[in-house]
Formats: C-alpha cells, sequence, structure tokens
C-alpha cells in the first residue's frame, strides 16, 4: 500500500507544532488521522478544522507515559478506520539546564516523554502492524540525537536513544517500516518547558533561525508515501543556514 491516501495515521503530541503540522499535511494529502495529546481543547479544534476542509480526522485524550493510555490510543485508531497503517511518535519535551542544577524531576519528564513514550508507542502499534503483515512507526528524534551541547545532556540522551532503538527495531522485522525523522530547530513550543532562566535566554537566541513546523510534516509525508518495499530509514530537515 504505496502513497498517503487512505491511510490511517495515528500521531501522539498532536495539539501543536510538528505534530499539528503533520496532522494537516497528512490529511490534506487524503489520510485518515487519529491524534492524540493531553490537550484535548486543541485537539478538538484541530479536529473540526480538518474536517471543515474535507479531511478526515478523530481524537483522543493521550498521556504518552502511560502504556495503558497509548494502547487504548492505538486501539481507538483501529476501530474508529478497521486498521493501523502509521504511528507517529512524536510527543516530546525540552527542559533544558546544566547537569549541576539536578533538576531530577526534569530529566525523568524527558526520560518519560522522549523515550518512555515512544516505546510505549512501539508497544501499542507493533502487535497490529504485525498482524496485518505491514505498517510504518516513524519516531521523530533530533539533529539533538547527533550531537550533544551543554545544557542539554539528557535531552540529547534521549533523541540519541530514540535513534538507537529505532535501528534496533528496523533491523528486527523485514515486513515494518521504521523511520526516524530528525529536525533541527523548528518553530514550536519545545523550548518553553525550560525554566532555566540562563538556559532559555540561550535557547531565544539559538532559536532564531529555524524552520517552519510544516517543513517536517512535509518530511514525514515523504516517508510515509514511499511504496511498501521502500524504507526511509532516516531524514535529517534542518535550516539551511543553520550550522548546527
Amino acid at each position: 500500500m504505496s502513497g498517503i491516501q487512505g491511510k490511517v495515521i495515528a500521531i501522539t503530541g498532536a495539539s501543536s507544532g510538528i505534530g499539528e503540522a503533520a496532522a494537516r499535511e497528512l490529511a490534506r494529502r487524503g489520510a485518515h488521522v487519529v491524534l492524540g495529546a493531553r490537550r484535548t481543547d486543541r485537539l478538538e479544534r484541530l479536529v473540526a478544522e480538518i474536517t471543515a476542509a474535507g479531511g478526515s480526522a478523530r481524537c483522543r485524550a493521550l498521556d504518552v507515559t502511560r502504556l495503558e493510555d497509548v494502547q487504548a490510543f492505538v486501539a481507538f485508531a483501529q476501530a474508529e478506520y478497521g486498521r493501523l497503517d502509521v504511528i507517529v511518535n512524536n510527543a516530546g519535551v525540552m527542559p533544558l539546564s546544566p547537569l549541576a542544577a539536578l533538576k531530577i524531576d526534569e530529566w525523568n519528564a524527558m526520560i518519560d516523554v522522549n523515550l518512555r513514550g515512544v516505546l510505549h508507542g512501539i508497544a501499542a502499534a507493533l502487535p497490529i502492524m504485525q498482524e496485518q503483515g505491514r505498517g510504518q512507526i516513524i519516531n521523530v528524534a533530533s539533529t539533538a540525537g547527533h550531537r550533544v551541547w551543554p545544557s542539554a545532556a539528557v535531552y540529547c540522551a534521549t533523541k540519541h536513544a530514540v535513534i538507537a532503538l529505532s535501528e534496533g527495531l528496523r533491523q528486527e522485522h523485514d515486513r515494518l517500516r521504521v523511520t526516524v525523522v530528525s529536525p533541527g530547530v523548528t518553530t514550536s513550543e519545545l523550548a518553553e518547558t525550560t525554566s532555566d532562566a540562563g538556559i532559555k535566554a540561550w535557547l531565544e537566541d539559538f532559536r532564531q533561525v529555524a524552520i517552519p513546523a510544516d517543513a517536517v510534516a512535509r518530511a514525514i509525508a515523504y516517508a510515509v508515501e514511499q511504496p511498501d518495499d521502500v524504507d526511509v530509514s532516516e531524514v535529517i530537515v534542518r535550516p539551511a543556514a543553520s550550522p548546527n
């Protein structure tokens, strides 16, 4: 099953940023999108807008740190549309700080959302896709999965881990497509989760050169639209003017 038209695509972290942009782009190209996030008011507005534009969308409250939530989300997608072709594990947080600040709660939040959330998405979608004999898992990592910056050690570690587990998953399954999308600086609310005042100021300067979220959405769509025997294993998309 190639192309995007008619595919059932579940997207986590779909209430803003890359997740929202991916929902709009994929629905515009004929996919049935199922959207999950904690901010259900935003999801409901997004579904209404997609539907008004002639697209097909559903939504459900989702906390990716809870396995049972993700399993229920995936089951909802399957119940609504009869199958699950793609899951986009996109939910993420980025509260940066120096390790010496010992913001352990923030470390745990990044591990729980950025890494455990991806694992939960894989655990929920994989049995369905194995039974179908096909499917695609798209994990949103970051250019931070390819290098490390001071004050971003834990965030970078989670994104390195997403790349590693995605490659392991790809090698284990010859009928499953696995794609990592690694965005560079992208216009989104991600930096707003940083509480450290000094790092927040640095981030504002660092993020002056950014690409819009719909640029990443198009990269996701490119990976989805390939034929079933073509796996786009990784896409790195960043601002042309970015040195990082």
